[in-house]
């Protein structure tokens, strides 16, 4: 029976020859890093970088690491160049792949990887990435997943002649770039809406807020959150969707959810009413136990359900999210522990919440919804080239 090419399934046109195989130590030379005595506190005085594997987290390029080294405790560790490549070779993140940025050192957990001069170092990138998954099945069996210096070297590698090479790590660098820029963009954007609800609701003891848009003016007040959202409990309304309550993303019908959630369809008609933009609470919630439904039907009645005349429910959910409102303002009114807190409903009415006009809740509340959509976007982006990434490395590597 004759031999099967080994050649991947996708290939760029103009490549035809058989890819070659090897061990992966006949490719590169491996290092496994050190750690510098904790008991000399001096080691770690200083900002030379020091890799351990929290700092390799789906990120390629290491330019900024948790934990740093002084100059003495970084030159008696082997310095690493800018653009070895790392393999974290231990743990619940073995596999995980990075190339440094700059010079550093890494701890024993990783594996650094130095590609020959004839090896091109992207494609060497793309290539450890695709070994990952079958090492990580390998290592599975273990109580702790490792694999050792030798037998990481060990591991067999197939890789095409130079040219090939160079196109294949050439392509797959773009694709990271690309999920590194729409990943810096979520991240800036989460950053300024950060910034943003900060300064656009007033500041402890103050009475307007840093920013704000153009057109509003005079003091905000502050009202009891019972004065601005009304409790209700309707029944009876079986013919609505039963929904779900996800904490940080609104309702969904439970018949769309991914949840398996039992309930008995025969008691459908205690189910509450929920109307679109109104708020949920749950007794035994967590992060705050404030939900805004973004739909309308029905829900269980271990919640509670608050609807706001003149209020935009984008303007209060952030602020609801917020740890001004969680940590600080709703806190005297959650009693118990851990899994068992539970909230004080009629003392949460109470809570003091600020209150403008409804026109400039809306103008903040689009404000917010526009930023939500921007981060939403760019997530979905990186997670779709994540996706088209996997899919392109089982293709395009044997």
């Amino acid at each position: 029976m004759a031999e099967s090419k080994k050649v991947p399934e996708l290939r760029f046109k103009g490549f035809t020859d058989d890819w070659e195989q090897s061990r992966l130590s006949e490719l590169s030379t491996i290092i496994t890093g050190t750690t510098p005595s904790t008991a000399d506190k001096t080691n770690y005085s200083g900002n030379k970088l020091f890799v351990s594997p929290a700092d390799i987290q789906g990120n390629r390029f290491i330019s900024e690491t948790t934990t740093t080294l002084s100059d003495k405790a970084f030159h008696l560790s082997r310095v690493l160049n800018p653009g070895t490549l790392l393999f974290v070779s231990i743990g619940s993140s073995l596999g995980k792949v990075a190339q440094l940025a700059d010079y550093a050192t890494t701890n024993q957990q990783i594996n650094a990887v130095i590609p020959d001069k004839s090896i091109d170092a992207n494609f060497t990138f793309s290539l450890l990435e695709k070994m990952a998954s079958q090492i990580k099945k390998q290592s599975a069996i273990q109580t702790m997943p490792i694999i050792n210096k030798t037998a990481f070297g060990n591991s067999i590698t197939v890789f095409p002649k130079s040219q090939e090479q160079i196109r294949l790590g050439a392509f797959f660098l773009n694709i990271d770039n690309f999920i590194a820029l729409h990943a810096q963009k979520h991240d800036k954007l989460l950053a300024l809406k950060k910034s943003m609800l900060g300064k656009m609701f007033p500041k402890a003891g103050w009475n307007v807020p840093e920013v704000r848009f153009a057109g509003f003016t005079g003091d905000w007040e502050r009202r009891k959150f019972g004065d601005v959202f009304e409790e209700y409990s309707e029944k009876n309304h079986a013919d609505l969707p039963p929904l779900t309550i996800i904490q940080g993303g609104g309702t969904v019908r439970r018949d769309e959810s991914d949840r398996s959630l039992q309930y008995d369809k025969a008691s459908l008609s205690n189910y509450k009413l929920v109307n679109e933009g109104d708020f949920i609470v749950h007794l035994r919630s967590f992060e705050g136990g404030l939900e805004a439904a973004t739909t309308t039907g029905i829900i269980s009645p271990a919640y509670h359900t608050f609807h706001g005349d003149n209020t935009d429910s984008r303007f209060y959910y952030s602020f609801f999210r917020s740890k001004s409102f969680i940590e600080v303002a709703l806190k005297p009114h959650v009693y118990g522990i851990r899994d068992g807190r539970s909230i004080d409903i009629e003392g949460m009415k109470t809570i003091e919440i600020p209150y403008t006009a409804p026109a400039e809740q809306r103008v903040i509340g689009e404000y917010i919804e526009k930023l939500d959509s921007l981060i939403a976007l760019h997530q979905r982006k990186c997670e779709a080239l994540k996706q088209l990434k996997k899919s392109l490395l089982e293709k395009m590597f044997v």
